[in-house]
């Protein structure tokens, strides 16, 4: 393995391994997940979302394509966490990932999003350096598979309206990342879960494990609050509902 990408495997251990935010992650999933619920964790790269998922008494599916991650993945997992070796997008195929070795967090699927990311705050030093082939399922297949989850978590850097391309029913519940720097991103994400039924919305910013808004707003209200962000604020996690 290449040392820029032990560098990327590191630190993103170093950065989402926190003890603290862990603890925080698991009371906000117990919140969100009676035990023995199905999530999906969709790009679950260093998989701290699906131990915490799994913590809080959740069955969990994780899917993950990206090298070095997915081995570090099949080494560590819990064996109660079903782990699947793909990505997932509009159709069940073989797909190129642009992949940043230094940045891992930001390897993505998109064939635009590097470049419309070069253009955005906070993305300046990141390099997409190298491509890797991988195996791409949908998450109507996945649901066949494995069950209707009752949470669906998304984090694919920019791939999110994809991942819902492949889905052709309403989720319970789903979060997608939302980059305030790229905010027409999300904003066709919150048009397609609104073709699909009927939702209501709530974001979290960064890694903070909380509601910024004490009640669930609707889809113009989640659009709003979009467009009015900084575009160098923090990104971070935007829920829906349904309803």
């Amino acid at each position: 393995m290449q040392l820029r990408t032990w560098i990327g495997l590191i630190r993103s251990l170093a950065i989402y391994y926190n003890p603290v935010r862990q603890r925080q992650l698991v009371r906000f999933y117990r919140d969100l997940l009676s035990p023995g619920q199905l999530a999906f964790d969709i790009g679950a790269h260093v998989g701290s979302r699906a131990r915490a998922m799994r913590r809080a008494g959740a069955r969990v599916v994780a899917c993950e394509p990206q090298e070095p991650f997915v081995s570090f993945l099949q080494r560590s997992l819990p064996s109660d966490i079903v782990l699947v070796r793909k990505a997932v997008g509009p159709t069940e195929t073989m797909a190129q990932m642009s992949v940043s070795s230094l940045h891992p967090t930001v390897s993505s699927l998109s064939a635009s999003f590097a470049a419309d990311a070069a253009e955005a705050p906070g993305f300046g030093h990141v390099r997409w350096d190298r491509r890797q082939q991988v195996q791409v399922t949908t998450l109507d297949r996945l649901i066949a598979d494995h069950g209707m989850p009752d949470l669906v978590k998304i984090d694919v850097e920019g791939f999110e309206l994809d991942v819902l391309a492949g889905l052709s029913q309403p989720l319970p519940l789903v979060s997608v990342e939302y980059l305030p720097g790229l905010p027409d991103r999300t904003l066709a994400v919150i048009d397609r879960l609104e073709e699909l039924g009927n939702y209501c919305f709530n974001p979290v910013a960064g890694e903070d494990a909380r509601f910024l808004w004490p009640d669930w707003r609707d889809a113009d209200a989640a659009r709003s609050w979009l467009r009015g962000l900084p575009r160098d604020g923090r990104s971070g996690d935007l829920y829906a509902r349904a309803v």
